[in-house]
């Protein structure tokens, strides 16, 4: 991005403008702008759909599974296919799926919530999109020819070390996570400086939306601990192919080291997953309550210090290790202590629902169904804070309870819930209200139903990873019900896809504010226009289309007036904490590096997996064109027509 020195020129939203803007803003139809484009909205939903494809296949991963377990003494699947059939759902739902998803949420939405035309570096944000496709691809490759990983989604040495492991399953996995990071570092770094740098004038830092401190929070966790992981598995990648010793105790190394590299990366990733999913409930939920937020400074706080306290309770996933005690008492007071601002959060939604006039749709009944199902999470997750507790828990079907009440009920359910708050924003199209209530209800049914009796085919002694089971163990009726529930959660999102289908083809018309929301998102028409905003507002409050309801302050939001940015691909960028505005900056235009790159990187990893130079040569010397047009020093479009004109005279 590069400075203007011109001063900007400040006008009126006229159709007139709308159409200059939309010339320069708009990508080229047909393959050449589906390859080339940098608008954050399309990039957005491309992750939308690719992650929410994800959670179908891993949900039909998770069925097959849960038939395996249905009855006792069950041979469906063999163990080895049933190692790599729960190995690779854990993978998928984790980290193809959760934190996927959220990135396109925040892609879509972050620029038109701070008033920018786009993210901060537009193609690092399509590099972020086509790594994550090429690692997804790379992982399933090895699963669709019989190598998916087979240790757990956590891939626990000395398995999967080639001692024990020696086929190509855990080298999939390895080089295909490192490629996943590759992805969410970049899409970490964009998030970090958009935030920082891309709102609108007068949009303090007390003033941005729950949504954007949940996912700023999660984006400065994972450029911290994502290249962590990155490293720890290209150590296993070298212990395996290379016969390194980082995990080996015959070779000097650790095997305990792997679990802390990778719950120091884990349990800051779960909150990832979370913490964005709960701003969509902080902002969906209080317009549906016709009120703001309560609470809303403890809320933002809250989200900071739970991400911080996150980085210190790693070792409660290790409590059965045999660390020193004192270590295992600090850990387990962290672990204590991590729900303390959760609570904050629980008791400002509930707040909200009780002091506001809630109208029942859809969407509200999946935000507030994410406080229960929170606090059943929660519950089961302090019990495992205890260290004698947890060593009777651990490793038990308790523990996957307490993962996917946390996994689901705190990001599926606040996902789907935003979909059908945001889609017609999205799409123009609004969602069908009687499908999507039968849509929930059998999803929460269904989820309770598959989930809560697990906890006691937990407490029952029922461990966690094993293929079958034999009779009279106590578990047969647990196991039923939870099958049973499991499917009839899976008709739920069924549900959910059958309605959005409806609605692209035939869904009623939304208009800009379907909803009376109060963030700038709700001020463009739906779907946004290719540029966004016609001007670039100017903010005064924290609800700027709430003003005049809510009468705060003296000052008023300038959103049809401020200045136009219409020579080019522009947009403002204002100071870190009081949005003032600091210079105009030139976004780079549509380009085929970013997907070049991507592919590039992903036959340079085929070629480390196969050890094959003459598919690591070319792909390298890909990655390396790819970046020289990358960096090259180009001028935009307009400043050429510019240049054109002046030859001409």
């Amino acid at each position: 991005m590069s400075a203007a020195v011109r001063t900007p020129e400040i006008g009126d939203d006229t159709p007139l403008l709308r159409a200059r803007l939309h010339a320069i803003w708009e990508t080229k139809p047909g393959w050449r702008g589906f390859l080339s484009t940098v608008d954050h909205k399309e990039i957005g939903l491309r992750y939308i759909v690719t992650a929410f494809l994800l959670l179908a296949v891993g949900g039909v991963e998770a069925l097959v599974l849960r038939l395996q377990l249905i009855g006792p003494d069950r041979h469906l699947l063999s163990p080895e296919q049933y190692n790599q059939l729960f190995s690779t759902h854990g993978m998928t739902m984790i980290f193809l799926y959760a934190s996927p998803v959220l990135s396109g949420f925040s892609n879509y939405l972050w620029p038109l919530l701070l008033g920018s035309r786009d993210m901060a570096f537009p193609r690092l944000n399509a590099l972020s999109y086509w790594v994550y496709l090429a690692a997804a691809i790379f992982l399933y490759a090895g699963f669709m020819v019989g190598a998916g990983p087979n240790d757990g989604w956590f891939n626990y040495v000395p398995y999967a070390l080639a001692d024990y492991n020696p086929g190509l399953n855990q080298d999939f996995y390895a080089l295909g996570m490192i490629l996943l990071g590759i992805s969410t570092s970049v899409g970490a770094a964009n998030f970090i400086v958009t935030a920082f740098k891309m709102r609108a004038p007068g949009m303090s830092i007390n003033r941005i939306p729950i949504m954007v401190w949940g996912t700023l929070t999660a984006s400065v966790a994972n450029l911290a601990v994502v290249p962590a992981v990155s490293l720890a598995f290209f150590l296993l990648w070298l212990d395996r192919q290379f016969g390194t010793r980082f995990f080996t105790p015959a070779g000097g190394g650790q095997p305990l080291l792997w679990q802390h590299l990778f719950w120091m990366f884990g349990h800051p990733w779960v909150y990832a997953v979370v913490l964005p999913a709960m701003g969509m409930v902080s902002d969906g939920l209080p317009v549906f309550c016709r009120r703001p937020l309560v609470g809303y400074s403890l809320v933002a706080l809250g989200t900071v210090a739970t991400m911080i306290l996150g980085f210190g309770v790693w070792v409660h996933h290790m409590f059965a290790t045999g660390l020193p005690a004192l270590s295992l008492s600090f850990f387990s007071g962290a672990s204590f202590a991590i729900t303390f601002p959760s609570m904050i959060t629980l008791a400002a939604w509930t707040a909200t629902i009780w002091l506001g006039r809630p109208v029942i749709k859809t969407a509200f009944l999946f935000f507030a169904s994410t406080i229960l199902l929170f606090v059943i999470g929660g519950v089961s997750g302090i019990m495992t804070a205890s260290v004698p507790v947890d060593l009777q828990l651990t490793d038990t079907y308790f523990v996957v309870a307490h993962l996917h009440y946390t996994l689901i009920g705190i990001n599926v359910f606040p996902v789907v819930g935003a979909t059908y708050f945001w889609l017609p924003k999205m799409t123009g199209r609004l969602l069908d209200e009687r499908l999507g209530r039968w849509s929930f209800w059998t999803m929460f049914g269904g989820f309770n139903l598959a989930f809560l009796p697990m906890h006691l085919t937990g407490m029952l002694g029922m461990p966690r990873r094993i293929y079958t089971y034999p009779e009279h163990m106590g578990w047969d009726l647990l196991n039923l019900v939870t099958s049973i529930g499991s499917f009839v959660f899976a008709v739920g999102i069924l549900l959910f896809f059958i309605n959005v289908a409806r609605s692209l083809r035939s869904g009623a018309a939304a208009d800009a504010d379907p909803w009376g929301g109060p963030t700038l998102e709700w001020s463009t028409k739906s779907p946004p226009p290719p540029y966004n905003f016609a001007v670039i507002p100017t903010i005064a409050s924290r609800h700027p289309l709430w003003e005049e309801a809510l009468d705060e302050e003296r000052a008023r939001s300038s959103l049809r007036r401020g200045m136009t940015l219409d020579q080019g691909k522009e947009t403002l960028t204002t100071s870190p904490m009081d949005a003032e505005p600091e210079r105009i900056v030139k976004m780079p235009e549509d380009s085929y590096a970013p997907f070049t790159l991507a592919t590039g990187i992903l036959l340079l990893f085929f070629g480390l997996l196969l050890k094959s130079l003459w598919l690591s040569a070319p792909a390298a010397l890909i990655v390396a064109g790819a970046l020289l047009v990358w960096l090259w020093p180009r001028r935009s479009l307009l400043e050429r027509a510019s240049s054109a004109e002046a030859a001409h005279g």
